[in-house]
């Protein structure tokens, strides 16, 4: 009996509170029914998790469109209704509570709001956010982003409370396991240190540290550049009296993402959904790579991702155990090689150690009234237990000053890294470093002066050699042919040398267009106003006569709309030239490595290009009446329309292959380097599949908006194959997208990554590897699966030297210094 009051009479005191609303709940929510936010994106009901089989209910929220009802939130975690028996209602305080209708006087979870008072006219509301909050008329009392589960969603603060006493942590915690989603050992949290003027993401199971962030430097974390801007969102950080938060917030509002801590992996993982599949996309993870993980390389070690070691002691330091450090066990670290001594401090001085994630600060001293760099290094200096310094905060010259006692745990090197650390040595090591690097310096300009005196000798003297016979060959195939022959040969219309003169104004610089490999390209009009491009082969170029002929041939049987058009040519005298249609936007190169330039190269331009090469490469290989192989293929030989189309020009260096023919071989390797795939420059082996690999990098430095060679070497001396590798390893390939592109609102992110992947399948190591161009046209058009690339060629630039972590010069003290990859999500 008492039972059956109880109940009528909160449905009597609610029956004034409650209406069905699509987006708020004005009346009790029963299992079975939902409650939808007002655009349909979340749902609000109960739910039984994955291959739950006890028959436990859960109240929690989803995305609605998701067939799986992945729970974003769960209300009562640790606290399972047994059936399908739970209702949820609103108090008369404005409290959410949630009931088991076996036995309704036990409450399973409530909101638990602050307010003590009678609520006038208490509502639920789901927001388009996932956000379910209650309010009362303008009050607000209670909000579901204040107690996250395992799931950060866009707009949700994570961080605590700061001054307030209500103890409110915001912080993400892992489901014990698919099945269960009380909380359980990982939990990702914002924290602030005792003085409130740092604040760190640190990712824990129980109370160890697995990863860290590194503090909050105004810009971002010095040691995750994932929790920094990109395609698909932005990061902020705030930081007053009251509260301390981090948030992430989605550029377009049609982008489902996710951040979850998943207990069974033990990482941090970033989804997005990808609709056409119905399935969701693991685009980074925390910790995505071995440095990720904290104190991987023990104290006063740099951990630096490789291969093989990742550890590395600071300069002045040695293993402290040379055994355990042959075997590769870093977990001791490093120890000073020369104490320091107290009485010298103020001769002691400073290494930089350029872009780095920060020690750990639990034994550090923060002062933000500091305002440069040298009133932190004094402040150093002053204290003979201070071992490094830094600013807080990396925005314009700096401010702000932070230093560190004891050992330095957890650097590590990161690519692009902007934090810089000054760590202490002693005087005898930094002349001992000093003096090394005057004698280093020494050997290194007399080696390469001398080894520079005997190419220029060398290369003289071959050059010669080969002026004389082209010289001799020009003029042999002059006096054995006739006009009427060399035309009959070359099957295409031969223009005078007058024609050709009045044409460009005789050459004039002001026609000029660039310079080619084998000569300089002027523009010119023809007499009937017809616009054209000559290319004059310079007498000292590489280029001799049966090269000249060869292009002129080749392009003479070719026709296809990605393929430059050949006009004829001029053969007169010593002058050798190629007359084509004129291009008005020059050459691919003038836009992709041009700041000002590129925003004229918006995604959907960019993707016809790459689309456009394809085609004009499968022309070559497969379609045409011969199969050449163009082993050229770079930025500056693509040239653009008037409507930005794709043309591949330059067929100096092409071969034309038979029918049967896979590879050819040559004693000559030509070419440009970071285009030639590795068989070329290693044997002369080359093949379509040498084409494929100028291909991939093409699409890489398209979609980047960098050159492969002359990669900027803050990555670490990774080429623009390597630093994409390294980001697919670490699921963080959006990271290798233009800046402006990653600005953009039409970037089609599933496309972009998909040309990333296929850009890394082109420069496998193995050319059978690597696919060939009507397998990528297929990739580039479809949404089937891609295989997963190998380790790529030239992963490290040419002349790259691994050494010591301390890549950055000394500082005396006398002077002032998508993923690709899927993963099942849960």
């Amino acid at each position: 009996m008492a039972f059956f009051t109880y109940i009528i009479a909160h449905t009597i005191l609610l029956s004034s509170l409650f209406l069905t609303g699509g987006d708020s709940l004005q009346q009790s929510l029963n299992d079975g029914t939902t409650l939808v936010s007002k655009e349909g994106t979340f749902e609000l009901g109960f739910f039984s998790p994955n291959r739950n089989s006890n028959n436990n209910r859960y109240l929690g929220i989803w995305y609605k469109n998701d067939p799986a009802r992945t729970a974003v939130w769960v209300a009562n975690r640790c606290n399972p209704i047994n059936g399908s028996t739970g209702f949820l209602l609103i108090n008369n305080t404005g409290n959410l509570v949630l009931f088991n209708n076996n036995n309704s006087k036990v409450v399973v979870w409530s909101s638990s709001s602050s307010s003590s008072k009678q609520a006038k006219k208490p509502k639920v509301e789901l927001l388009e956010s996932g956000n379910l909050v209650v309010t009362d008329e303008d009050t607000f009392l209670w909000q579901s982003f204040d107690y996250p589960s395992d799931t950060l969603l866009s707009s949700m603060k994570v961080g605590p409370y700061l001054n307030s006493g209500n103890g409110l942590d915001r912080s993400v915690s892992a489901w014990k396991n698919w099945d269960d989603p009380c909380p359980g050992d990982f939990i990702w949290r914002i924290e602030v240190s005792k003085n409130q003027l740092l604040l760190e993401s640190i990712y824990r199971e129980g109370t160890k540290v697995v990863f860290r962030s590194g503090p909050w430097n105004g810009v971002t974390f010095s040691g995750a550049p994932a929790l920094g801007p990109n395609m698909l969102f932005t990061y902020s950080v705030v930081h007053n009296d009251k509260e301390a938060y981090f948030t992430m917030n989605i550029k377009n509002r049609s982008t489902m993402v996710r951040a979850v801590m998943n207990q069974t992996t033990a990482t941090w993982n970033h989804f997005t959904w990808i609709q056409t599949e119905k399935t969701w996309r693991s685009f980074f993870t925390i910790p995505s790579d071995k440095c990720d993980h904290y104190n991987a390389c023990g104290p006063n070690t740099n951990c630096i991702v490789s291969d093989f070691n990742n550890c590395q002691c600071l300069k002045g330091f040695k293993p402290k155990s040379e055994q355990q450090w042959s075997i590769m066990d870093w977990s001791q670290g490093c120890e000073r090689k020369t104490p320091l001594i107290c009485q010298d401090k103020y001769k002691d001085g400073f290494v930089k150690l350029a872009g780095v994630k920060l020690p750990d600060t639990v034994h550090s001293w923060v002062n933000n009234e500091i305002y440069s760099l040298n009133e932190c290094r004094k402040k150093c200096l002053e204290n003979c237990s201070c071992m490094a310094y830094s600013n807080i905060d990396i925005r314009g010259e700096g401010s702000g000053c932070i230093i560190w006692f004891g050992d330095l745990i957890d650097i590590r090197q990161m690519p692009g890294g902007t934090q810089d650390l000054y760590f202490r040595l002693p005087e005898s090591e930094i002349e001992r470093e000093g003096q090394y690097k005057v004698e280093r310096t020494a050997v290194i300009v007399a080696a390469v002066g001398g080894v520079c005196c005997i190419f220029i000798l060398i290369a003289c003297c071959i050059y010669r050699r080969q002026y004389l016979k082209d010289r001799r060959e020009r003029r042999e195939t002059l006096t054995n042919k006739s006009r009427g022959e060399e035309e009959e040969d070359m099957e295409l219309p031969l223009f005078k040398l007058s024609t050709i003169n009045t044409a460009t104004d005789f050459f004039s610089f002001s026609n000029k267009l660039g310079e080619g490999g084998f000569g300089p390209v002027y523009r010119g009009m023809l007499e009937d106003g017809q616009q054209i491009a000559v290319k004059r082969l310079s007498l000292s170029s590489g280029q001799g006569v049966n090269e000249f002929k060869n292009e002129v041939k080749l392009i003479a049987k070719l026709q296809h709309r990605n393929l430059v058009r050949l006009l004829g040519c001029c053969i007169e005298g010593e002058e050798n030239m190629l007359i084509y249609e004129y291009m008005s936007n020059k050459s691919l190169d003038f836009f992709i490595f041009d700041q000002k330039q590129e925003t004229r190269l918006d995604w959907s331009t960019r993707f016809q290009i790459i689309c456009g090469i394809a085609r004009g490469l499968l022309y070559l290989h497969q379609d045409s009446r011969l199969r050449i192989i163009h082993r050229d293929l770079k930025a500056s030989n693509v040239l653009l329309d008037d409507d930005m189309n794709p043309k591949i020009s330059d067929f100096g260096l092409a071969r034309i292959f038979g029918g049967d023919q896979i590879e050819d071989k040559t004693s000559k390797v030509i070419g440009t380097y970071g285009y030639m795939a590795p068989e070329y420059i290693s044997d002369g082996l080359f093949s379509v599949k040498s084409d494929v690999f100028s291909f991939g990098i093409l699409v890489l430095e398209i979609v980047s908006g960098k050159k492969n060679r002359g990669f900027p070497q803050e990555n670490n001396g990774l080429t623009l194959i390597g630093y994409a590798w390294t980001l697919l390893k670490e699921s963080r390939l959006i990271d290798l997208g233009d800046k402006y592109l990653i600005n953009s609102n039409d970037i089609d992110v599933d496309k972009m990554l998909r040309c990333i992947h296929i850009g890394l399948l082109c420069v496998q190591q193995i050319s059978g590897d690597r696919p060939n161009m009507s397998s990528v046209i297929f990739m580039l058009n479809s949404q089937n699966k891609l295989p997963e690339p190998k380790a790529p060629a030239y992963f490290m630039q040419m002349g790259s030297i691994k050494g010591d972590t301390s890549s950055s010069k000394p500082e005396s003290s006398s002077t002032n210094d998508i993923s690709i990859t899927l993963l099942d999500a849960r």
